[in-house]
């Protein structure tokens, strides 16, 4: 009997480990190139933009595409960074009020020697992205 359960537990391992190696797994785009001090500065002007934003943690954005303003609460910020155009892009997770999950991507631009985050754009709504240009 006690054989019987630890192959079962051995076969559901397999199985589960199986289904993950196999499933089509999303995961956002990211720069390898991108890496060591730049990719914290990066990161940091984010945090920057969104803190100094903030009110009562609640972050506000215009949402165009709906024409509503939306207050969502920050989660977390996204690992991957690319490079699109003259912009480094990396996304962060909010949630509204409704639980709806909004992925907010942000424009980080070179100033000198400083990087500066200059605009949020709404990337994705619970999973639904949207299109947008940043590339001349």
């Amino acid at each position: 009997m006690k054989k019987s359960i630890k192959i079962n537990r051995i076969l559901v391992t397999v199985i589960s480990i199986s289904i993950m190696l196999t499933s089509p797994i999303v995961y956002a785009a990211d720069d390898s190139s991108i890496k060591g001090a730049l990719r914290e500065k990066i990161k940091t002007s984010m945090m920057a933009y969104i803190e100094t934003r903030m009110v009562n943690d609640t972050f506000f954005i215009f949402d165009a595409p709906e024409g509503r303003l939306l207050n969502l609460k920050f989660d977390k910020l996204h690992e991957g960074i690319v490079k699109k155009g003259n912009f480094y892009v990396s996304c962060a997770d909010f949630f509204d009020k409704n639980g709806k999950k909004i992925d907010l991507d942000f424009l980080v631009v070179k100033d000198g020697d400083q990087l500066k985050t200059i605009q949020a754009v709404v990337h994705a709504v619970d999973g639904n992205k949207r299109k947008y240009q940043l590339e001349g």
